[in-house]
């Protein structure tokens, strides 16, 4: 095993890790976070940056082009549905009157 395959599987090891880490926090956040926006706040942000850190960490490991490229074709996935995802939920819970805003203060939309 050369020096390069050893230092890429430590750093594949530590981002494996820290992305479980983020992906776990997220899970407590939409548990124990109160209302809508702020567990949305905690199932986006933190579970695609744990997400990417994982992947990037398993391409690490990996190493092999075709599996390089799927990884990559699942991390700009991730990158363009879940913010997506997440607005339409919150643009839905707005006008719909689920968020904890004063009713006089939302515009007519």
């Amino acid at each position: 095993m050369s020096t390069w395959a050893t230092v890429s599987d430590a750093i594949g090891l530590v981002l494996l890790l820290l992305g479980s880490l983020l992906c776990l926090a997220a899970a407590v956040g939409l548990v124990r976070f109160p209302d809508l926006l702020t567990r949305m706040h905690s199932g986006t942000k933190p579970q695609v940056l744990g997400t990417l850190l994982v992947l990037l960490g398993l391409a690490l490991r990996l190493r092999e082009p075709l599996d390089i490229g799927m990884i990559f074709l699942i991390s700009l996935f991730q990158l363009l549905t879940v913010p997506v995802g997440s607005h339409m939920i919150g643009r839905a819970a707005y006008r719909t009157g689920q968020t904890d805003d004063v009713e006089g203060d939302r515009p007519d939309l």
